[in-house]
């Protein structure tokens, strides 16, 4: 992306196109996280990760070959490509983790799946101005292409099933459609919104994706305001402190995934919900406070904390949608995916304009302050929600423990049996 985005920038010679680019991308990525959900319920998830890959390695070939008067048009065509084949794979692959590495590992994998995105994007963003200035975009390109290659070399051989998404929702209703005969036919299909059906499974869940939604608005901010805020500090040298920030951010968010992955292993269980919504608050706060003019020393120190705490949200949102039955997991990741991009999108072009007459840390602290009052709101969500359900088991025993005396002469206690 830092070459792509560069690259535009020199083709066109507009800030303006920039910002299409990334407009046309992140429209690509909410569109793609509305259909992906009935993408994985026809085809495997494996076939939507392959394809995903070979989809955004061919454009970036179109993109090297393609004659100087067709670069524009290959441009949109690789920011159309990259955004829809992005989403999908991200969402293929988070609804498939339970199923490669099993239900009681699902924190574990998905803790080391982001340390070594954290890695690669530690990777990608020193190694883009070295090779962009060394060998030129061409290279950078096919080196770009060349990561889609191995990826989709790497799908081939995950070990997913073959089969449909869809397989065992229509095995669940066939006997139903059986019965219903040729009234079900006549009838034909009606649309059912899945995606807002996977939402209302769980308690709490859709305000969880409502959450991330805002957190996404969030982090819209922090990252268009720290080129500003970086400027402000060196002038001469802008780059030096984005780079430092976001190579310490990583380093926090590798050094949480390797405490959450050996919290998994010991306990065999995940952070959850709550993990979630506490992480979002520190992460916010943290995010804020970067911006506040504290000594470089103190920054390094809230950049690790902020690194960790977007560790610990992403393994618990992700391990926690996950939990999801197979025929819903798919579309509760492509409509968090749709809100994710939404939310950086309108973030994105509210925080653009308002950079322009307050200052970063005005504007990241009400941006980031919004997904800290939505945290508030969800974790008093989920603590209602156990509060009721520990209540409902304190009955439940105490109705038992009523049934089973032999003085109401009701039955005898070894008879009380609620499996």
């Amino acid at each position: 992306m830092v070459a792509l985005n560069l690259f535009v920038y020199e083709t066109t010679g507009r800030a303006l196109a920039m910002g299409l680019f990334m407009a046309v991308r992140l429209a690509s990525g909410f569109v793609a996280g509305l259909v992906v959900g009935g993408l994985l319920a026809r085809f495997s998830a494996k076939s939507i990760m392959l394809w995903a890959n070979v989809g955004q390695g061919s454009v970036m070939l179109v993109l090297i070959l393609a004659p100087e008067s067709l670069v524009t048009g290959a441009l949109m065509a690789v920011s159309v490509v990259i955004g829809a084949c992005g989403t999908l794979f991200m969402v293929a692959l988070r609804s498939s983790i339970p199923e490669m590495v099993g239900e009681n590992r699902r924190a574990w994998a998905n803790s080391l799946s982001i340390t070594g995105r954290s890695l690669a994007m530690v990777a990608g963003f020193a190694s883009a101005g070295v090779v962009v200035s060394l060998v030129g975009y061409t290279a950078a390109f096919l080196l770009d292409m060349a990561t889609f290659v191995v990826c989709a070399v790497t799908v081939a051989l995950l070990p997913i099933a073959g089969g449909k998404g869809a397989t065992s929702a229509a095995g669940a209703s066939g006997t139903e459609k059986a019965g219903k005969g040729e009234k079900a036919e006549k009838s034909g299909p009606r649309w059912r919104p899945v995606a807002f059906l996977a939402l209302a499974a769980a308690p709490g869940l859709g305000l969880m994706v409502a959450l991330r939604g805002v957190d996404a608005f969030g982090s819209s901010s922090h990252n268009a305001a720290l080129p500003i805020y970086s400027t402000s500090l060196d002038a001469s040298n802008p780059a030096v402190f984005v780079s430092a920030f976001w190579c310490v951010w990583a380093l926090g968010n590798i050094g949480a995934q390797q405490v959450i992955q050996r919290y998994a292993q010991r306990t065999g269980r995940s952070v959850g919900a709550l993990g979630f919504g506490y992480g979002t608050v520190v992460m916010s706060a943290a995010f804020i406070a970067a911006f506040a003019g504290f000594p470089l020393a103190v920054t390094a120190v809230i950049a690790l904390i902020a690194g960790a705490a977007d560790g610990l949200t992403e393994v618990a949102y992700t391990s926690h949608l996950q939990t999801l039955p197979a025929t819903l997991r798919g579309h509760a990741f492509g409509l968090s995916a749709t809100f994710e991009n939404l939310g950086f999108g309108v973030g994105m072009i509210l925080v653009a304009a308002a950079l322009d007459r307050f200052t970063p840390l005005a504007v990241v602290g009400w941006s980031h302050g919004a997904a800290i009052v939505v945290a508030v709101v969800f974790l008093l969500r989920v603590a209602g929600l156990r509060r009721a359900e520990r209540t409902g088991r304190v009955g439940l025993r105490k109705e038992e423990a009523v049934e089973g005396r032999p003085d109401r002469g009701d039955r005898d206690g070894a008879e009380v049996s609620r499996g």
